[in-house]
């Protein structure tokens, strides 16, 4: 280590200690980084003098909580960061900052490139005013990358993010700021040179001017990250080909113009159409798909991503899964459609994800035929993130897989749509506040079964209105406080996939076949699963996305009972039959049993 580190970080510590010289020569070490880095992000002299004052009185309010003062410059800028971000609070995405606002002048002495010379006050305000019109977020990532040389694992960590989404971040500022520059009379050729003059504009004194260094190689972010900068464009959405629509809720693609639903399907409605091309009329299409588990893949998935009707071709059509409702984008109309029920497929195949183990696709394949299978990823980690490219005819798609905690608050995986776009919300009252109370009530085996319980449609309500059931068997009372033991088989739309597609991926997990089809005139579809002892025939209402009804039978077609499901649309003075239960779960239902409890209930041997 050199000298001069040493003496810095002895400065530190003895301050950190509480030596009044050493705290007082450190203030002024801070005030000098701190103020152009602050500068930048504000672009107001008076407000970032304010930020850095306080980011200073902060620095020694919690000093003590420091314990590595390698990392004292770090923490510091986190605090300067955290100071600004606060001022814009709810504008830190939108706020802009116009010429006017700003009051720079470009210093006398420009370093030995004489930038000073070469520029001339129009292209001074240029690049000013292109970078008033960025939001706080991009300058904050430009200025930490570019002027103060930062890692992006060290912004990560200042931004609270993942260093893939910040490399995802910066190449979304170095677009914006680039069609600003576009925008207001510049060439496209002139990021780089923005930058520098920026920076040296914006410095603080003579020594960082001469510092000032932007070089291609720190703009570079690695393809995998500008790939997602890519797919965040918002003005993509709106350039689609005019067939696409954007589909959100699963991860599968409606079908492009002159496709139709596969014999027995629904029809295809002319707007927020719910089906999906089914796979056999998919040969040559190409589906980059992103899939989120922000609890592991054994819990709810959010997906994204885009679609090629065949290699070489442009990509014209991107679905979302957003956390807090069902969304689907048709260009054409310039119009947005939020539904109660997630997406599911035109030909009743059920979705795989590259998560689900070989053993699960093995066996789906012996019920459905498919063409090809996703890359498998054996990651068991909360915040996975996998990105695959699925081809109908290409055994294995190579996944990547990556590690994301807040992957949903990220640009690329959550979606604010443009202004002016028409909205037309066509979800019921129940969907539209995001969950449910419910009721259970039928007969097995000559039993009176019932029961209460509330049910999440989206991943953002389970999060704090969490499923539970209670069901008084007649002979026993099952509670699931949140568990979710007693869901395996029932709806579970929180969990990101189509009901009809849950139903039958607990069934495969068992290893338990079943057949699907609608019924004939309704909006309804039958799943019938056969076990050993019986029958279980599901009739799921397509449109609520829920289990409407259950009937058990045995081999030979007998009724042997049925459970009916019933939803509150108001909860408006619900009493105490709806108050959430304490106790979890029941000594003789094992978590490794799946659906299978409810082939149990039908047989009289739960908890037996």
């Amino acid at each position: 280590m050199e000298n001069k580190d040493k003496d810095e970080l002895e400065l530190i510590e003895k301050a950190r200690l509480g030596d009044k010289a050493c705290r007082e020569n450190l203030a002024k070490e801070a005030k000098v980084r701190l103020r152009g880095y602050v500068l930048r992000l504000t672009m107001e002299e008076d407000l970032a003098g304010d930020i850095v004052q306080e980011s200073i009185l902060e620095m020694f309010k919690v000093f003590g909580k420091l314990k590595n003062v390698e990392r004292f410059w770090p923490w510091l800028y986190r605090i300067a960061f955290n100071k600004v971000r606060s001022h814009y609070g709810r504008k830190w995405r939108h706020k802009t900052v116009f010429l006017s606002d700003t009051g720079y002048e470009i210093r006398a002495k420009d370093g030995p490139d004489g930038l000073a010379e070469m520029v001339t006050a129009e292209w001074k305000q240029i690049v000013l005013k292109s970078m008033g019109q960025l939001e706080p977020r991009h300058r904050a990532v430009l200025a930490m990358r570019c002027y103060d040389q930062m890692k992006f694992a060290q912004i990560a960590k200042i931004m609270r993010c993942s260093e893939f989404g910040i490399r995802a971040l910066f190449y979304r500022a170095k677009k914006a700021l680039a069609g600003k520059l576009a925008a207001n009379g510049l060439g496209k050729g002139s990021l780089l040179a923005g930058l520098i003059l920026f920076g040296k504009m914006t410095a603080t004194s003579e020594a960082a001017v001469t510092n000032i260094c932007v070089t291609s190689a720190t703009l570079r972010v690695g393809a995998l990250a500008a790939a997602a900068g890519i797919a965040a464009t918002k003005t993509a959405i709106l350039t689609l080909t005019t067939a696409a629509v954007v589909a959100v809720g699963g991860t599968v693609a409606l079908a492009p113009k002159g496709d139709t639903p596969a014999k027995g399907g629904p029809v295809s409605e002319a707007k927020a159409s719910s089906v999906l091309p089914a796979t056999a009329k998919t040969d040559n299409a190409v589906l980059e798909c992103w899939y989120f588990f922000p609890q592991g893949p054994a819990g709810p998935v959010m997906t994204r991503g885009m679609k090629r009707p065949s290699a070489g071709e442009a990509l014209y059509c991107k679905w979302l899964q957003d956390s807090r409702a069902n969304y689907s984008l048709e260009s054409r109309k310039n119009t947005v459609y939020i539904n109660n029920y997630r997406m599911w497929a035109g030909d009743l195949s059920v979705l795989l994800l590259p998560t689900d183990s070989p053993q699960l696709c093995d066996f789906l394949s012996e019920i459905q035929p498919r063409q090809g299978r996703m890359g498998y990823v054996p990651d068991e980690r909360s915040g996975l993130l996998v990105i695959a490219t699925r081809h109908p005819a290409t055994a294995d798609d190579s996944p990547w897989a990556i590690r994301h905690y807040n992957v949903l608050d990220e640009e690329y995986f959550r979606y604010t749509w443009p202004a002016g776009l028409k909205i037309e919300d066509s979800r019921d009252a129940m969907h539209k506040r995001g969950w449910t109370y419910f009721r259970v009530a039928g007969n097995i085996a000559g039993q009176v079964v019932f029961g209460t319980g509330r049910v999440p449609f989206v991943y953002e309500a389970s999060r704090q209105y969490r499923p539970w059931l209670r069901l008084d068997t007649g002979q026993t009372v099952l509670v699931d406080a949140g568990d979710g033991r007693l869901f395996k088989g029932l709806s579970r739309p929180w969990m990101g996939l189509h009901t009809i597609d849950t139903v039958r991926r607990d069934a495969a997990e068992q290893y338990v076949p079943f057949e699907t089809k609608y019924k004939p005139g309704e909006t309804k579809a039958e799943v019938v699963l056969t076990c050993d002892g019986g029958k279980l025939a599901y009739t799921i209402d397509m449109k609520a996305d829920l289990v409407d009804k259950i009937i058990f039978s045995s081999n030979a077609d007998q009724v042997t009972g049925r459970l009916q499901f019933t939803y509150l649309q108001d909860i408006e003075g619900v009493g105490d039959e709806f108050a959430e239960p304490r106790m979890s779960g029941y000594d003789g239902l094992q978590e490794e049993a799946g659906m299978l409890w409810l082939v149990r209930l039908a047989e009289g041997t739960l908890g037996k």
